[in-house]
């Protein structure tokens, strides 16, 4: 037998076995309810390698099938990473607030009903989180968002000691001064970054770095003066070199932003393989060297930060008085959790390897999740100049023309509305995280209107969050429109914000397992458009032959078209769209 006829049997034996599998998860969904409509696709877009694959995959078909026939197929709809932000409401419009979806590996159930995607995330028993679709999150050891319940109890007790007064004061603080840094860099000329002064194509690095700045502070006690990505990326190449690793955290953040880029890749290869593959240059060994020197990188800054948070701990529970707000930091938390009864052995202790992992959670979620909202939310504000100048009126109204230094936590960041409803329409519309819960081992019962759906065991149960978010039924005709003023409403001659109906805004999830971190990001990213946005403007650079308007629609159009997830939801090419800052 050739290998050519092996080949081939193999091939028709991998196509009849997905085959079979897709007509047994049929005929499950048909079980489901009468009335359910079920939406048919070839692959699932969350398996591993057509994770990697899939963009490219259908970027290829497209070009080779004529008459942009691939478009128009459900294999380009629905058949990929991020297909729910794009088609927002419009599969629900047409199917009803239920339906089903048919893989040859999974069964989803998703759910646009307030009310039911509301139970959805209260019931916690009967819908857990699938922790499969997390694993990628456990590249350095297990965490928060990877482990089962009786884990997961453990360690959100101790991740929720984290978020506390005290630590959300430093988040204030520390913003205001990175978001001041950090406007000073955009305001000088840089040969790599600008072609003139105010001119920046790095915003999204920038962002970045700001957000992990402040988690470094608030979080672990580093305080790291902002330098901008230009000058952290010739210190990250200089140290690809094999040089001894530094005790700086400048260059720490290319490391991070290299592991959450290269994340998936990383999960589905492994480290070491990444590590030990023989690939030549131009297959991709030196892409493969500098995603293994970053995750080398990583866990070093990782390792030296918890042999120093046991050290500062042990010395601080030796020194009476010692500085209350080192012992409310999330280092402390975690070394506190790690040690409190000898080294991680008790059921009520976090083992070293889950520190480790939940270290990376936290630069995961407590950084690049707020950096990307941030990033969408700042091009928004650039592209509409109207937006600007209604921020600007509350925060010179509110903060005056104090300088960022004397700006209080307490006193004005709950007046700032207009900066929250900043980052409440762009969680609408830009959501980072997606939703998904699952059944488990056992049948779940879910009441959507006047009807009980049986939901069967080991399906994939999703409140349909970017219907929910943009449905007009909720949210007006101008619902896929970014419009923060929506979110204000006069009470008196005071404005507050709208509360909108249960289940139609759940960005930070609700229930049990909602977000811990909620008030930490909004904290940050109220402080961030309040620093950039009340002395200064920002407009998109035009292109030439381009006027500033036609420029602020081409920013519009790369949020729309050029978003996607990589590990997160993310302006994929923001660089493609510079920004000029310039003083009001």
């Amino acid at each position: 037998m050739t290998s050519l006829s092996i080949l081939l049997i193999l091939t028709l034996s991998w196509i009849l076995y997905w085959t079979v599998r897709l007509l047994q998860n049929y005929l499950v969904a048909r079980r489901m309810s009468t009335g359910i409509p079920i939406i048919i696709i070839p692959i699932d877009h969350t398996t591993r390698l057509w994770s990697i694959i899939d963009r490219q995959c259908l970027a290829f078909l497209d070009r080779i099938v004529p008459f942009g026939l691939i478009k128009r197929t459900r294999l380009w709809r629905y058949n990929i990473r991020g297909w729910e932000v794009r088609d927002r409401y419009f599969t629900h419009r047409k199917l009803g607030d239920v339906y089903a979806m048919v893989s040859p590996s999974k069964l989803w159930f998703f759910v646009a009903d307030p009310d039911a995607a509301s139970e959805i995330l209260r019931r916690g028993g009967d819908f857990p989180r699938c922790l499969k679709l997390f694993e990628m999150c456990n590249v350095f050891g297990p965490n928060l968002a990877t482990v089962e319940r009786p884990r997961w109890k453990v360690q959100r007790k101790v991740m929720a000691s984290c978020f506390n007064e005290t630590t959300i004061n430093i988040v204030w603080s520390e913003t205001l001064s990175q978001g001041k840094d950090m406007l000073q860099y955009w305001g000088t000329p840089r040969h790599e970054t600008s072609t003139s002064p105010g001119e920046v194509n790095t915003t999204a690095k920038d962002l970045r770095t700001l957000s992990l700045h402040v988690l470094s502070q608030a979080g672990f006690g580093k305080s790291t003066k902002f330098r901008g990505h230009a000058y952290k990326m010739k210190e990250f190449e200089h140290k690809s070199d094999g040089t001894e690793f530094s005790s700086s955290n400048d260059w720490d953040c290319e490391a991070l932003r290299i592991v959450l880029d290269n994340c998936i890749l990383i999960m589905v290869l492994g480290p070491k393989f990444i590590a030990q593959a023989g690939l030549p240059r131009r297959l991709g060994r030196r892409h493969l060297d500098r995603i293994q020197q970053a995750c080398v990188e990583f866990q070093w800054h990782m390792t030296a930060m918890y042999e120093e948070g046991k050290r500062g701990l042990l010395s601080s529970s030796d020194i009476e008085g010692a500085s209350p707000p080192m012992e409310t930091r999330f280092m402390a938390s975690l070394v506190r959790a790690s040690r409190a009864g000898g080294g991680g052995d008790s059921d009520n202790e976090l083992t070293e390897s889950e520190v480790y992992g939940n270290m990376f959670m936290l630069n995961f979620s407590g950084h690049d999740t707020i950096a990307q909202v941030m990033t969408f939310g700042v091009f928004f504000v650039a592209a509409h100049p109207e937006v600007q100048d209604w921020i600007s009126e509350e925060l010179r109204s509110v903060l005056g023309t104090r300088d960022p230094e004397d700006w209080s936590y307490t006193a004005d960041f709950p007046r700032l509305k207009r900066c929250m409803a900043i980052l409440l329409e762009t969680l609408r519309l830009y959501n980072p995280v997606p939703l998904a819960k699952w059944t488990g081992d056992k049948t779940a019962f879910l009441t959507v209107g006047k009807r009980t759906i049986v939901i069967p065991p080991k399906t994939m149960v999703c409140p349909s969050y970017s219907c929910l978010h943009t449905d007009p039924t909720y949210w007006g005709g101008d619902s896929l429109e970014w419009k923060p003023t929506r979110w204000i409403e006069q009470d008196g001659a005071e404005e507050v914000l709208k509360k909108p109906k249960r289940g139609t805004f759940i960005p930070w999830s609700e229930g049990g397992y909602d977000c811990p971190g909620r008030k930490f990001s909004q904290v940050e990213c109220v402080a961030v458009i309040a620093s950039l946005f009340r002395d200064w403007r920002a407009d998109p650079a035009c292109l030439p032959g381009e006027n500033l308007a036609e420029a602020r629609q081409r920013v519009l159009r790369l949020i729309e078209e050029d978003t996607a997830p990589v590990l997160l939801l993310q302006m994929l090419h923001p660089e493609r769209a510079p920004l000029v800052w310039t003083r009001r």
